[in-house]
C-alpha cells in the first residue's frame, strides 16, 4: 500500500532544495525593483544599461541551464549544485565591489552562469517516488514564489539601510548558506530518477522544439518574463515621480502581494476541480493586459498604479505557478526533462530580452508607452494560447519494470495502448523503465501495474 505522504526522506529533500533555491532566487529578484534608484550613482549609469544589468543574469542561465543538466547526470547532482552556487556567489560579490554600471552587469551575468535548476529539480526527482514527485516539484516552485515576493519587500526595505552594494554581499552569503545547506542536509543519493523525468536529452530537443502545443507555453513564459523584466527597469522610478520614496516603496508591494496570493488559491482550486485549467490560463493573460493597459493610462495616480499592480501580481502568480504544470501534462512521455529544460531556457532569454526591451523602450516611449507596448504583448499571448489543449486531464505516470528485451518491451507496449485512457507509451528498455501518458479521468493505474508485472 503507498502512502499518501512524502517520506521522511523526501520531505527532508524537498525542504532543503526549496530552501536553496529560494535563497538563490531571492538574490536574483531583491535586486529589481530597488536597482533603477540605487543604481543611479553607479559610473556609467542609464536607462539602457539598467536594462542589461537587470537582464543580464538571463543570458548565461538560458545558455547554460541545458549543459548544466547534463553534467549533473554524467558528475552527479551535488558537484554541480556547489559549482553553481561558488559561480553565483563570485558574480554577487563581483557586483557588490563594483563602482559602475558595466561591472555590476558582469556581476548579474557570471551569478546567472551558475545555473542550477535543472540539477535541483534533478536531485529531487532522484530523492522522491514516482507517485510523491509531483508534491516535492510544487514545494519548489511554491519556494520561487515566495522568494519573489520576499524580494519585492525586501529590496526597497533594506537598499536605503545597507545600499545596492549590501544587497549584492547579502545575496552572496546566501549562496554561500545553499552551499552549507547541500553539503549537511540534503541527503546523499546514489540513485538516479529516469533521464526522461530529469534532464534534458539532446535527441528530443529539436522535436520537442518544434512541438506546437510546448511551443506555445514556451513563448508563453517567455513573454511573461520579458514583461516583468521590462516592467521594473520602469516602474521603480515611476513610483519615484508618484511621490512615493524609495524606501516605502515596499508599502504598496506588500499588501499587493499577500492580496494577490489570498486571489489565486480559489482560481488554482477551481481550475484543477472543474478541469478548466485552459480557460483561468486565459483569463489571467487578459487580466495581466489590462493591468498593464491601467498602468499605462493612469500613470499619474498612486492609487490606480496600486490596483494595476495588484492585478498583475494576480496574474503573474497564477501564470508563474500554472505553466511549469502545463509543461509536465502536455510534454510527450519520456520527455518531461528535456522539454523542462526548453522551458527554463525561454524564460531566461525571456528575462534577458526584457532587460534590453525595458531600457530602450524606456528612452523611446516613456513609462507610459513601455506598458501600452506590453499590454500589446500579452493580446498577442492570448491569441497565440487559443489553440492550446486543455491540459486539465493529462498526466504521465513513469514506472520501473524488468524488461528482458525489444521484443518484450514491444508486447508490454501493445498492452498496455488497449488500456482505456492511456494516450502514449514510451518504454526505455536501456534504463528498464516505461512511460504512460494517460487521460487521468479515466485510467486504471493498478491495471497496468498488473500488466508490467505479469507480461
Amino acid at each position: 500500500m503507498q502512502s499518501d505522504a512524502l517520506n521522511p526522506l523526501e520531505r527532508r529533500t524537498a525542504i532543503s532544495l526549496s530552501v536553496v533555491f529560494a535563497l538563490r532566487m531571492l538574490g536574483l529578484f531583491m535586486i529589481m525593483p530597488v536597482f533603477a534608484i540605487y543604481g543611479q550613482d553607479l559610473i556609467g549609469y542609464s536607462p539602457i544599461w539598467v536594462g542589461f544589468a537587470i537582464g543580464a543574469y538571463g543570458l548565461t542561465q538560458a545558455l547554460l541551464q541545458i549543459p548544466a543538466g547534463m553534467l549533473s547526470d554524467k558528475f552527479g547532482r551535488r558537484p554541480i549544485i556547489f559549482i553553481g552556487l561558488v559561480l553565483f556567489a563570485i558574480g554577487s560579490i563581483v557586483a557588490g565591489c563594483s563602482e559602475s554600471v558595466y561591472g555590476v552587469t558582469a556581476g548579474r551575468a557570471i551569478q546567472g552562469a551558475g545555473a542550477i535548476a535543472s540539477a535541483v529539480l534533478a536531485l529531487a526527482a532522484d530523492v522522491t517516488r514516482e507517485e510523491q514527485r509531483p508534491k516535492a516539484m510544487a514545494m519548489i516552485g511554491v519556494s520561487i514564489g515566495l522568494a519573489f515576493a520576499l524580494a519585492m519587500v525586501a529590496g526597497p526595505v533594506l537598499a536605503p539601510i545597507i545600499g545596492l552594494q549590501g544587497l549584492f554581499f547579502i545575496t552572496a552569503a546566501g549562496a554561500l548558506a545553499g552551499i552549507a545547506i547541500v553539503y549537511f542536509v540534503v541527503p546523499q543519493v546514489v540513485s538516479k530518477a529516469p533521464r526522461g523525468e530529469t534532464v534534458a536529452i539532446p535527441a528530443l530537443l529539436a522535436k520537442l522544439v518544434k512541438n506546437p502545443q510546448l511551443l506555445r507555453l514556451d513563448c508563453g513564459i517567455f513573454i511573461l518574463h520579458m514583461a516583468l523584466t521590462a516592467m521594473f527597469v520602469v516602474l521603480p522610478v515611476q513610483l519615484q515621480q508618484l511621490h512615493l520614496p524609495a524606501a516605502q516603496h515596499w508599502h504598496l508591494y506588500l499588501p499587493a502581494l499577500l492580496v494577490s496570493f489570498i486571489l489565486i488559491v480559489p482560481m488554482l482550486i477551481m481550475a484543477a476541480r472543474k478541469r478548466m485549467n485552459k480557460q483561468f490560463y486565459l483569463f489571467a493573460i487578459l487580466l495581466m493586459a489590462i493591468s498593464l493597459l491601467v498602468m499605462s493610462l493612469n500613470s499619474q495616480s498612486l492609487i490606480w498604479m496600486f490596483v494595476s499592480i495588484l492585478l498583475y501580481f494576480t496574474a503573474f502568480n497564477f501564470l508563474e505557478a500554472s505553466l511549469p504544470a502545463f509543461i509536465s501534462m502536455l510534454s510527450p512521455a519520456g520527455s518531461k526533462g528535456s522539454a523542462m529544460g526548453i522551458y527554463s531556457t525561454y524564460q531566461f532569454l525571456g528575462a534577458f530580452f526584457g532587460g534590453i526591451l525595458g531600457g530602450f523602450s524606456y528612452k523611446l516611449l516613456g513609462s507610459s508607452g513601455l506598458f501600452l507596448f506590453l499590454a500589446g504583448l500579452m493580446v498577442i499571448w492570448f491569441f497565440i494560447s487559443l489553440g492550446m489543449h486543455n491540459p486539465s486531464k493529462v498526466r504521465t505516470h513513469t514506472m520501473t519494470a524488468l524488461i528482458k528485451d525489444e521484443n518484450h518491451a514491444q508486447l508490454m507496449t501493445e498492452q498496455l495502448i488497449t488500456l482505456k485512457g492511456v494516450l502514449e507509451v514510451v518504454i526505455i528498455v536501456g534504463e528498464q523503465t516505461v512511460y504512460i501518458k494517460v487521460n487521468n479521468q479515466v485510467f486504471a493505474l493498478k491495471k497496468a501495474k498488473e500488466i508490467l508485472a505479469n507480461t
